[in-house]
């Protein structure tokens, strides 16, 4: 099990988590998904950006009256790769919360 690189940022693994907690089909306005991740229109539109350009997010833009709206939803194959990224997140803190199983570090000795 490995790290998804793509969903491992801080900014996209937010989205996706809050994407994920969404029924299936369900989208999220962009302001909203904006407030949730705290942070500003330029740098959510490039991680909503690099998530499209992966799969693992639908972008939609319509006009609600005579103002644009963009709704995003994740994709099966985003839900797929944000549960596997999951896993491999609980797996190393699994790991770090069992006092047994910690890997001791090697000191380097000096020479005399």
């Amino acid at each position: 099990m490995a790290a998804d690189e793509i969903i491992h940022q801080s900014v996209r693994l937010r989205i996706m988590a809050t994407l994920n907690s969404l029924e299936r089909r369900k989208a999220l306005e962009f302001a909203r998904l904006k407030a949730i991740v705290n942070a500003t229109d330029g740098n959510l539109g490039a991680h909503i950006d690099a998530l499209a350009k992966a799969g693992y997010v639908d972008v939609e833009k319509l006009f609600v009256g005579r103002r644009p709206q963009t709704r995003v939803k994740a994709t099966s194959i985003g839900r797929r790769a944000f549960r596997g990224h999951a896993a491999f997140l609980r797996a190393i803190l699994d790991e770090a919360e069992q006092p047994g199983k910690r890997v001791q570090r090697r000191t380097r000795q000096r020479p005399l």
